[in-house]
C-alpha cells in the first residue's frame, strides 16, 4: 500500500470578513511579517484589484454565494505556504504539492484539487497513484475528509486510509502534526463520516462518543440516526452521520429578515415531539444494538436523533455559577425528536407512544437520581 502525507492547511483562500479591520491596516500588518513583502501583491486581493472578483468566483461551487446580496470579503488570501497561513491567521485573527518518488509518499494542500495531485504525482512517476476519486475537480481537503471512494478502494481501500501524517494550523497560530494534535483529533480530521448499519454505524457511534467531548474547543461535534433509503427496492437502514460542524446561513435576503418572529422553520411547520437526555458513561455497542429496532419501526421513519458532544468550556464552568446545571461530566447530550404531517395528526398518539418507548430503553444508559433534560 503505498502510503501518503496530508498536509492540511486551512484554505486556499483565505477570506476576510469585512467586519474586520481597514484594508489598509491588514496590508500594513502582514507586510510586517510576511518574509518577502513584495510578495503581498501577488497573494492579496482586495476590492481595489482588478482581479478580485475572478478570484473570488473561482472557488464558488455554488453560485448562490457569488449572487449581488452576498457579502465580500475585505481580502482574499492565497498563500504559498505555512508561514503566510501564520501571517495571516494573526492579522485577521498556493497550495504547493511535493512528490517523493523514493519513499512514495505526497504532501498535498487542503486547497489543491485531485486533478492538480494527480498531475504533480504523473510529472513525477508514472509508477505510482493515489487513491481518490475520477473526478478531478473536487478538492482534497473535502475529499480526504469525507473518506474518499476510488477505483483503487478494493486494493487499497479508501483515501483516509492513507493518510499517514497530517498538518493543520488552530487559531492560535500553531502548527499541530499528527503527534501534537493527538489521535482523536487525527481522526476526526480523516472523516466527517456518515455510515449505515451495514457500514457497521455502531462503531463510529460508539467510538465517537468516547473521544468527542476531549476534541479542542473550536470543534463542534455531533452525530445525527435517522432512517434512509438503502437501496433501489425502498429497502430502509440507519444511518448516523458525524459532522464536525454546521453552518446556517441566509443567503440573498435582507439584514432585517432576522427581526421577522413569524417566520418559521421547517420544523415548525410540522407536528413534532421532542425529548432530550443526558449521557455520563459511554453506552455500550449492546446498548446501541438494542436502541436501533426502534428505528425500524413506521412511526420513526421521520425521527432524528442527534448527540451533541459536550465538554470543552462546558466543562471548566461549575454546575451552580448560572443557571444551566449541565456542565462537567457529560460526555454528550441526545435530542430524540420525531415528526409528522398535518394528515397525520388524527394518529399522533402512535408517534407519542413511539417516543415513549425509545426514552424508556434509554433510562440505564443515561444520567440518573435525577435523568437530566434540557428544554430549550
Amino acid at each position: 500500500m503505498f502510503p501518503f502525507l496530508l498536509l492540511i492547511l486551512l484554505s486556499l483562500s483565505w477570506r476576510i470578513s469585512a467586519s474586520a479591520q481597514p484594508a489598509e491596516e491588514f496590508l500594513r500588518c502582514l507586510s510586517l511579517r510576511f518574509h518577502n513583502s513584495s510578495s503581498i501583491t501577488k497573494l492579496v486581493y482586495t476590492h481595489h484589484n482588478s482581479s478580485y472578483s475572478s478570484v473570488l468566483k473561482s472557488s464558488a461551487q455554488n453560485f448562490r454565494f457569488t449572487t449581488p446580496s452576498t457579502p465580500t470579503p475585505l481580502a482574499i488570501v492565497t498563500p504559498f505556504n505555512a508561514s503566510y497561513i501564520q501571517a495571516t491567521v494573526y492579522c485577521c485573527r498556493k497550495h504547493e504539492l511535493q512528490v517523493n518518488v523514493e519513499k512514495a509518499t505526497a504532501w498535498v494542500e487542503s486547497g489543491a484539487t485531485v486533478g492538480e495531485l494527480y498531475y504533480e504525482i504523473a510529472r513525477k512517476t508514472r509508477t505510482l497513484a493515489f487513491l481518490a476519486r475520477i473526478g478531478h475537480t473536487v478538492g482534497i481537503g473535502g475529499q480526504l475528509s469525507e473518506g474518499g471512494y476510488g477505483v483503487l478502494l478494493r486494493k487499497y481501500g479508501i483515501a483516509s486510509d492513507n493518510i499517514i501524517d497530517a498538518r493543520l494550523i488552530d487559531a492560535y497560530e500553531r502548527i499541530l502534526d499528527k503527534k501534537l494534535m493527538g489521535e482523536d483529533l487525527f481522526w476526526v480530521i480523516r472523516g466527517g463520516v456518515s455510515k449505515t448499519l451495514e457500514q457497521n454505524a455502531t462503531k463510529l457511534v460508539h467510538q465517537w462518543q468516547s473521544i468527542a467531548h476531549k476534541f479542542p474547543k473550536e470543534i463542534h461535534s455531533s452525530i445525527s440516526i435517522a432512517m434512509v433509503n438503502f437501496s433501489e427496492d425502498g429497502k430502509m437502514t440507519i444511518q448516523a452521520e458525524s459532522i464536525l460542524y454546521r453552518a446556517l446561513s441566509i443567503i440573498g435576503l435582507p439584514l432585517e429578515t432576522l427581526l421577522n418572529r413569524t417566520q418559521k422553520s421547517a420544523l415548525s411547520q410540522t407536528f413534532f415531539k421532542a425529548k432530550s437526555d443526558y449521557v455520563k458513561q459511554p453506552i455500550s455497542e449492546l446498548g446501541f444494538k438494542g436502541l436501533w429496532p426502534k428505528f425500524y419501526e413506521d412511526e420513526a421513519k421521520s425521527s432524528v436523533t442527534v448527540l451533541v458532544a459536550c465538554g470543552g468550556k462546558m466543562d471548566e464552568i461549575p454546575e451552580t455559577e448560572y443557571p444551566y446545571p449541565h456542565r462537567a461530566g457529560n460526555l454528550y447530550s441526545i435530542l430524540y425528536v420525531v415528526n409528522w404531517e398535518e394528515e397525520e395528526n388524527k394518529n399522533s398518539k402512535k408517534f407519542m407512544n413511539w417516543m415513549r418507548r425509545v426514552y424508556s430503553y434509554m433510562t440505564p444508559y443515561v444520567s440518573k437520581s435525577p435523568r437530566e433534560a434540557y428544554v430549550p
